[in-house]
Order: structure tokens, then C-alpha cells, then sequence
């Protein structure tokens, strides 16, 4: 028995109750209008319509083996109608809807097909069925994930509510009947297998075919083709997370190869940063000198505007020299003599002086002689005035 599961006589009361959560579950995503009115949460302020009010849905054990529950009542098995389906059933008959395939490297694909299925009808109980490793491989190749891991990917995805191992690759009446199935989900498409053309007629034939569609863009098959196409890239990281090579099935010389293209792309990826950071650093050198620039000329545009008004036609410095010349004109221009001014006769006789050439001994001056026989002569301030005037008259 697995770990956190409770013992086989409950296992039907569990059953019940994740039943009824995956119902109230299912029921929460039919309608945002119907979330509201069951939730009673008014939307926030500012909430944008919507958006769906913060509850939790999920189920709280993963989906039971079929072959681990209590064995169905003695009541004879009656299949539930389409329209009757569709309408509602009572919460203690859901709809059961199985829905089988490999499910390996389960994906969102796989999940999206599941939630359709389990919300094809308001009450709906769903049977998982995954095919064992040796079906499988014989109809269809070989798998990723062996069949205990799908089988366990099968078990906690919240949509599913029993898994069935081991499941037919052919559906038979005895199987449908075993299990109680009312309706089989599948997409439409034509499933050509195991020597026919649609391995699925029979229960379209039956009225029991439930449709789904498939998810675009997502597949096994597409995921393992990603794989395939960039092998190398792929070996590279596990061996760069710890894989060896033989583990990975790689040989010597490749794992050399796969070592050498780590450290060129390192070298590569390094070079790559060397650029990006030399284009920020020209990037942010362009950005300044493009700011000294403007700065530069603004502070131009400044220096010329001061210049102009220091030596400019009208600048300060021509006023300053008008003002100076002016200055030193009216200061080296003769006054006007007052009117009033003293004669000649009046004003004091100007002291006399001798030449520097007389000696300090000579003797006192007599009355001037002729000029013929005088040594040394007398000059006075007066003279000297006379003089001045006889030669501007001439």
C-alpha cells in the first residue's frame, strides 16, 4: 500500500469526497457568474471584471487505482443518456467518462484533453485508463517514461478522479461494463490502429462517443522532435550539470567535442559582454560630449554677448575712453585769468637770482654797464616776462 493512503475500508468515503471536490471544482469554472453567486466575495475596488475570487479547488490526494477500490454494488449496471447526461444526475450517480491513452512525457496537451473530459457533464466522474509498457511498444513504439511514471503523472493531475493501469488498447464490452462507463472522451480524429481503421468506432456506433480537441503546438511527439533536433545542445547540459558520458551514452572523442564547444561558447558569450559593455561605455562618452557641447556653446554664446558689450561699437569700454579723453582734456587746458587781476606796476618786484656760474665772493652788483665790458649781469622775473612778449609781438 502506498505511502499516505488510508486504509481499503474507507477508500470509498475518500473516493466520495474527492468526487464531490472535483465536482465543486468543475462546477467553480462553468461560470463567472456562478463563482460569484456560490463564493459570495464582492469584487475588490478596482477590480477589473473577470477575474475570478481567490478560493482553493485543488483536491487534496492524488486520483486511486481502480484496481484498489472497493468492489461496486450488486446493482446492475444502466447506462446514463446523452440528454439525462447533459441535464444533471444525482450527486451520489456522476456521469462516468473514461479516457484512456499513453500519456508519456504528460504535458499540457494531455491536461487540457482531461479537463474536457471532465467537463463535459455538470456532475462527471472520471476514468483515466494508461496502457502498460509492453502495449504500448507494440502498437505504437517505444516511450519516454515507463508505465509506473505514467501511470503516477496520471494520478495527480487535479482533473481525474481514478487511474485504471494496464489499460485495453481495444475497448470491449466486458471492460465498459466492468468499470461502469457511461460515455468514452476522445478527440474525433480517426484512430487508426491495431489493424483498423478507427479503433474508436464501435463506441461512436454505441452512442457513447463524447468528443474532445486536441491542443495545437503540443505533443510527444513534437516535444521529442525538439529533443532530437538539438541533441548536441542537450548532451551539453546534462554533462555540464553532472552527467557522464556514459551515462548519456556519449563517446570519448564526443565528449571532448561537447567539452571544447563549452568553453568556445564561453569565450564567445565573454566577447558578446566585452561588446555590449563598449557599446554602453561609447554610448554614455557620446551622451557627455553631446552635453559639453551644448554646455560649451552656451557658455560660447556668453563670452561673445560679454565681449560685445565690453569692446563692442557700443560698449562700455568705448564710453569709459570718451570719458577719459574728456578728462584729461579739461585737466591739461589752460584756466581763463580772472578780470580782476593786478598790473604789471602793482605786482611785487620778483626776486633777483644769480647765475650759478658767479662766485660766492664776488662783490655786490654795481649799475648795469655796457655790455661790453660787464663780466656778470642781473636777470629778474621781470626781464624775463619783457623778454616773452617782445618775442610772441615778433
Amino acid at each position: 500500500m502506498s505511502e499516505g493512503r488510508k486504509p481499503p475500508t474507507s477508500a470509498a468515503s475518500r473516493t466520495k469526497e474527492c468526487t464531490m471536490e472535483a465536482q465543486s471544482s468543475s462546477g467553480l469554472l462553468l461560470s463567472r457568474k456562478r463563482k460569484r453567486e456560490c463564493s459570495k466575495v464582492e469584487p475588490e475596488e478596482g477590480e477589473r471584471l473577470g477575474k475570478v475570487p481567490r478560493c482553493t479547488v485543488g483536491l487534496r490526494h492524488p486520483a486511486p487505482f481502480a484496481d484498489e477500490l472497493v468492489p461496486a454494488d450488486a446493482n446492475p449496471y444502466e447506462r446514463v443518456g446523452m440528454e439525462e447526461a447533459k441535464r444533471g444526475t444525482p450527486p451520489d450517480r456522476p456521469v462516468r467518462v473514461y479516457a484512456d491513452g499513453i500519456f508519456d512525457v504528460f504535458h499540457s496537451g494531455h491536461a487540457r484533453a482531461l479537463m474536457q473530459a471532465k467537463r463535459l457533464f455538470p456532475n462527471t466522474h472520471l476514468i483515466v485508463g494508461v496502457c502498460s509498457d509492453d502495449l504500448t511498444h507494440k502498437y505504437k513504439g517505444f516511450t519516454v517514461m515507463n508505465e509506473d511514471e505514467r501511470y503516477d503523472a496520471i494520478r495527480h493531475c487535479r482533473y481525474v478522479d481514478e487511474v485504471v493501469r494496464n489499460a485495453p488498447w481495444t475497448l470491449t464490452p466486458e471492460f465498459l461494463a466492468k468499470h461502469r462507463i457511461d460515455f468514452v472522451a476522445h478527440d474525433d480524429i480517426p484512430y487508426s490502429s491495431a489493424g483498423s481503421d478507427d479503433v474508436y468506432k464501435h463506441i461512436k456506433e454505441a452512442g457513447m462517443f463524447a468528443p474532445t480537441q486536441r491542443t495545437e503546438g503540443i505533443s510527444t511527439s513534437d516535444i521529442i522532435t525538439r529533443i532530437v533536433r538539438d541533441y548536441d545542445v542537450y548532451v551539453r547540459r546534462n554533462l555540464q550539470r553532472g552527467y557522464t558520458a556514459k551515462e548519456l551514452n556519449v563517446s570519448y572523442i564526443n565528449e571532448k567535442k561537447y567539452h571544447l564547444q563549452e568553453r568556445v561558447d564561453k569565450v564567445k558569450k565573454k566577447v558578446r559582454d566585452v561588446e555590449e559593455k563598449s557599446k554602453e561605455f561609447v554610448q554614455k562618452v557620446e551622451e557627455k560630449s553631446i552635453d559639453l557641447i551644448q554646455k560649451w556653446e552656451e557658455k560660447s554664446r556668453e563670452f561673445i554677448g560679454n565681449f560685445l558689450q565690453m569692446f563692442g561699437p557700443e560698449g562700455a569700454l568705448k564710453h569709459m575712453l570718451k570719458e577719459g579723453k574728456g578728462r584729461m582734456l579739461q585737466a591739461i587746458s589752460p584756466r581763463q585769468s580772472p578780470n580782476s587781476s593786478p598790473t604789471r606796476e602793482e605786482r611785487s618786484p620778483s626776486p633777483t637770482f644769480r647765475l650759478p656760474f658767479f662766485s660766492k665772493t664776488s662783490p655786490p652788483p654795481s649799475p648795469p654797464p655796457h655790455h661790453s665790458g660787464a663780466r656778470g649781469f642781473l636777470i629778474s622775473e621781470d626781464d624775463d616776462d619783457d623778454d616773452d612778449n617782445e618775442e610772441d609781438e615778433n
